[in-house]
């Protein structure tokens, strides 16, 4: 596919090739960062053992994390929009590692709190100006480059529980001091991703200068409309994700009364699914438009949620398999969208809608562990259900791409 934004002064083939080094460096950084983090939710029932808690306060560690790592990701994107800095990656990876540390010896909850609170820091940091750096080696195949990007923090994601299968539950929770090397190592790749970035400052300007000529997006008030219907649909998309992500296990374990272990693999088939999701829904938004991935991957994916509840085991797992690769589609999409509406602003767009994700999937998890407290953990699956059916809102997203499209084809 051609590229549909003017081209940097860099012959083509060295861009391709410097884009997709780094789009691998970036992705693997993701990977490392996302199963860093995948591993506090994978020990919850460790830690509701050892420290006798109530699913209201799993739901607050998991708020705890997701706020921070939510607030203050717009502020840092739209700093770096304005005075990018190219080594702050390694910073924020290193704010993951002292979190690790800290819950790793952790002795009460209040440490625990602050642990996350850490790990939540250096997601902040990380995603903005990370997804910035996807942006500017995507050759102009922006959906593509940030699945490349989202599909290594899926995949990371993913591991998590298998790690915690493997290496946490058997040795316990001071095992996961261990991975603050893994996490050493991506300090040591962002640092070289850090050095490309530094040198290819003056053409992000460049690229940010041609957006903002050849695609000038709408007009604030214009774009209103289709931004409030992209919170709407990550509201949807990110509550009904909490659901899964914190408490599967749990619910796994209540209605079928599977072992940890066994719900672990069952949580591993549904992030699997997630990870394909991502590497799928960028490059079908750019070849059919990113409309029509956020609306099928979201309303699409209403069904199999809908039957999740009243199905048995053995169903249980091509059903989160299928929902997790239908909703996680929709994310790169939505990402890029934005991006487009606000030409210039990769950084703060993508720390705002990575902030939300983590904000909502935070709210999300406290709001959904008080119900599962009150009415118990099957309701809070019935109820969730229905948060897809928010997906028919995409209809009334103007479809930015057409016209591009068009031109593509003529050409």
């Amino acid at each position: 596919m051609k590229s549909r934004t003017c081209t940097l002064h860099t012959p083509p083939a060295a861009t391709e090739r410097i884009g997709l080094k780094v789009l691998g460096a970036i992705s693997i950084s993701h990977f490392i960062n996302d199963m860093l983090q995948s591993l506090i939710p994978a020990i919850y029932p460790q830690l509701k053992d050892t420290f006798s808690l109530s699913f209201t306060q799993i739901g607050l560690i998991t708020l705890t994390y997701q706020i921070t790592a939510s607030l203050l990701q717009p502020a840092v994107g739209l700093y770096t929009d304005h005075y990018p800095k190219p080594y702050s990656l390694s910073i924020g990876m290193g704010c993951t590692l002292m979190g690790l540390i800290v819950l790793a010896v952790a002795p009460s909850y209040a440490m625990l709190l602050v642990a996350v609170g850490l790990v939540g820091m250096g997601s902040s940091i990380f995603h903005p100006e990370s997804s910035r750096v996807a942006r500017l080696a995507s050759a102009g195949q922006f959906g593509l480059a940030q699945s490349i990007f989202q599909v290594g923090g899926n995949a990371g994601t993913a591991m998590g529980p298998l790690l915690a299968v493997l290496v946490v539950i058997p040795q316990g929770r001071h095992s996961i001091a261990w991975f603050a090397l893994v996490a050493l190592l991506a300090i040591l790749i962002l640092w070289r991703v850090g050095g490309w970035y530094k040198r290819k400052q003056l053409q992000e300007k460049l690229l940010n200068k041609a957006a903002m000529s050849t695609s000038p997006g709408l007009h604030v008030r214009a774009a209103a409309w289709p931004m409030l219907i992209l919170l709407v649909l990550m509201f949807s998309k990110f509550f009904y994700l909490a659901s899964l992500n914190s408490y599967f296990i749990f619910y796994l374990i209540s209605k079928f009364h599977t072992s940890v272990q066994s719900a672990q693999i069952h949580l591993f088939v549904f992030l699997f699914g997630a990870a394909l999701g991502t590497i799928l829904g960028g490059p079908v938004g750019d070849r059919i438009g990113r409309k029509r991935v956020i609306w099928w991957s979201i309303l699409g994916v209403a069904p199999f949620t809908l039957a999740l509840p009243y199905v048995n085991l053995f169903w249980t797992g091509p059903l989160s398999f299928v929902i997790g690769l239908l909703l996680a589609s929709a994310f790169p999409a939505i990402v890029v969208y934005a991006q487009e509406l606000f030409p210039g602003k990769v950084g703060m767009v993508s720390g705002l809608f990575f902030g939300l994700a983590f904000g909502m999937a935070g709210i999300g998890a406290a709001v959904l562990g008080r119900l599962a407290d009150l009415h118990g953990i099957a309701f809070v699956y019935q109820l969730c259900s229905f948060l897809p059916l928010l997906g028919i809102l995409a209809a009334f997203l103007p479809d930015k791409g057409a016209a591009a499209r068009r031109q593509i084809k003529d050409k």
